[in-house]
């Protein structure tokens, strides 16, 4: 099974978007996560130590696939390669940094929320898309219309999705997974309440 097939069999229901402000907090998070039954995981780079912790967590918690979010140029797409990243995604897509993807043959999530923006990341062979800002673009709607011209493209819907609606998007043939950090909220992660964040991971998992 190559890389792309086992990320998407493997983030069903959510991608967690993990914030991560203190590089302490990334081996605990990830490994309450993954006990809960969630092992693949989104790291921002909007904190000053994103790179350490995707370093940390691959060598800590081996089993799990480690994303990069919010990379949005040809040079992070690299450092996060570097870091021992398996994917990246990004909130939307350049030519920079879809033509870094493709020549350094690395997993990338762009992000889309129009048909043409679809149709932009599908030219340069992208078939796992970032459907963002989810809710204010349209929502379930929206990826309900991209089903008919888009058929063979899948997508992760992510903003402004939550353990209330994150079913009504899970239902829809053509999204394989929910973006939310409602899973690993930054007030567990600051109280260090890893069986809390273990016990959100369970019920997660049980979404869809």
């Amino acid at each position: 099974m190559d890389k792309m097939q086992q990320l998407i069999e493997r983030t069903y229901p959510v991608l967690p978007v993990m914030v991560i402000k203190r590089l302490a907090d990334a081996v605990p998070l990830a490994t309450a996560l993954a006990k809960g039954g969630i092992d693949v995981f989104e790291v921002t780079l909007r904190t000053a130590c994103a790179l350490d912790a995707i370093k940390a967590i691959k060598q800590d918690v081996p089993d799990a696939l480690v994303g990069a979010g919010t990379v949005c140029s040809a040079e992070q797409l690299l450092q996060v390669q570097a870091a021992g990243a398996d994917f990246a995604v990004s909130p939307g897509l350049t030519e920079q940094l879809a033509e870094a993807a493709v020549a350094n043959n690395f997993i990338l999530i762009p992000g889309v929320s129009t048909p043409s923006e679809v149709m932009r990341a599908q030219q340069y062979g992208f078939n796992l898309l970032k459907f963002f800002p989810a809710a204010q673009a349209g929502g379930v709607g929206m990826l309900k219309a991209f089903a008919g011209p888009f058929g063979n493209l899948k997508f992760c819907p992510t903003g402004g999705i939550s353990e209330a609606n994150a079913a009504d998007y899970l239902a829809l043939d053509n999204v394989v997974c929910v973006g939310g950090s409602w899973v690993c909220p930054n007030a567990m992660v600051e109280a260090g309440d890893w069986q809390g964040i273990t016990d959100l991971a369970k019920a997660t998992s049980q979404l869809g």
